[in-house]
């Protein structure tokens, strides 16, 4: 049995026009291979938003799976002992250093590694932009008002991670990020891109729109690199 790992850049259920489910939330939702899975939402970046878990429900509704909401505002003990139940964790976007904090100071993060440590099941775990670099070593966050790097995260993947790409010139300061050493060398994955890994390894790279890229960003001494290596990685349309 495998724990994957689907770090969305941006896109999903969160980012369609009407809410509905798109094609990247249909593959996390396969890779349980079970009939009617258990997918456990966690809204903690964004504080449990009301608005956030019901576009949630809507959209999931129809996907043939059991639902339940990781809540840490009201309920929060009994939410988190049922969590080791879920098949599939999709964790929201917001803001990512409250989002640890909160999983640090209730559980949520121990649990976390021991769902993916767990050996005899299939565990599905995914995530848009802080719900995707929560995964990681590190990322770059506006979590504290400006864009920057900040070494945080579960660290169940390597390295860090920048979430929308393409969006408000995330990178050209993840790069400097990366150069600097503010972050360890990772990956920048535009909306509507996502990486799957296997077992801690990249395994695909997908998308659910064409056009949308990954970058894979490494620091680098060589003299004509300006501090840092870029591989693109082409995705696999949905």
């Amino acid at each position: 049995m495998s724990t994957h790992i689907v770090a969305m850049g941006g896109g999903g259920f969160s980012m369609s026009s009407n809410g509905a489910p798109t094609s990247l939330d249909r593959y996390i939702v396969d890779l349980a291979d079970k009939s009617a899975p258990l997918v456990c939402f966690a809204p903690t970046a964004s504080a449990d938003n009301a608005t956030y878990i019901n576009r949630f429900l809507m959209a999931y509704s129809g996907l043939g799976v059991r639902t339940m909401v990781l809540t840490l505002w009201q309920g929060a003990a009994e939410s988190v002992r049922r969590l080791p139940e879920a098949d599939v964790v999709l964790v929201g976007g917001g803001n990512t250093a409250n989002l640890m904090a909160l999983w640090d100071v209730h559980g949520v993060s121990t649990v976390l590694r021991r769902m993916a440590e767990e050996n005899g099941r299939t565990t599905v775990f995914g995530g848009i932009s802080a719900g995707a670099a929560c995964w990681f070593e590190g990322c770059l966050t506006d979590a504290f008002g400006d864009l920057r790097g900040w070494r945080g995260g579960l660290g169940l993947l390597p390295g860090s991670f920048c979430p929308h790409l393409d969006g408000e010139d995330r990178g050209a300061v993840y790069t400097q990020a990366v150069a600097t050493g503010m972050v360890p060398g990772g990956f920048g994955v535009d909306d509507g891109a996502a990486l799957h890994f296997v077992d801690g390894r990249l395994s695909r790279v997908v998308a659910e729109r064409e056009g949308a890229r990954a970058l894979h960003i490494v620091p680098s001494d060589e003299p004509t690199a300006s501090g840092v290596l870029t591989e693109i990685l082409t995705p696999e349309l949905l």
